[in-house]
């Protein structure tokens, strides 16, 4: 299953991923998260520590995390601010913690969290505005790195078709 997260208030990219993942028969769960209450990350770790899995904040992100966990991939499609992903999409990526472990573990010369379930979800990108894309793209590789899942790039919002060849 194919997760897509629109944190942005524009809904026409929703309409052509969902018209498109349709064609290609991809299974494709949305939700428009632009007006949900989705609270940056405290810090508080909790959710390794007191309730594991499980962040401490009670918000609308609950949801979303729990469809995470069973998603093959995760597309985030967030407008951008001083060159990086908006505080909105930088949220739902912050807030994926409670999938990992607080024990880490080597993986070839690096150390990465121990991941709590047994399934990956892969992450992509979907991008309004003007980021550093190279950057941006260099995260990405190292967050799903961080999560033992791949990076399926970063697009922008004229790339859709593009991001679609990219889900499975």
């Amino acid at each position: 299953m194919v997760l897509i997260v629109n944190t942005t208030s524009d809904l026409s990219v929703t309409e052509s991923l969902k018209s498109l993942a349709d064609e290609k028969k991809i299974d494709a769960e949305i939700v428009e998260a632009g007006s949900m209450n989705i609270s940056h990350c405290i810090g508080c770790n909790h959710c390794w520590l007191k309730t594991p899995g499980v962040c401490a904040i009670k918000d609308d992100y609950e949801i979303i995390l729990k469809k995470i966990i069973h998603a093959d991939q995760l597309w985030v499609i967030s407008d951008t601010a001083l060159g990086f992903l908006d505080h909105k999409g930088k949220n739902i990526f912050d807030r994926i913690l409670p999938i990992a472990t607080m024990y880490l573990r080597f993986r070839g010369d690096q150390m990465r969290h121990v991941p709590r379930y047994d399934k990956r979800t892969d992450i992509g990108i979907i991008f309004g505005g003007d980021p550093d894309r190279e950057y941006l793209k260099r995260w990405s590789e190292r967050a799903a790195l961080n999560f033992e899942s791949r990076s399926l790039g970063v697009y922008g919002k004229d790339e859709i078709k593009e991001a679609v060849s990219c889900m499975c």
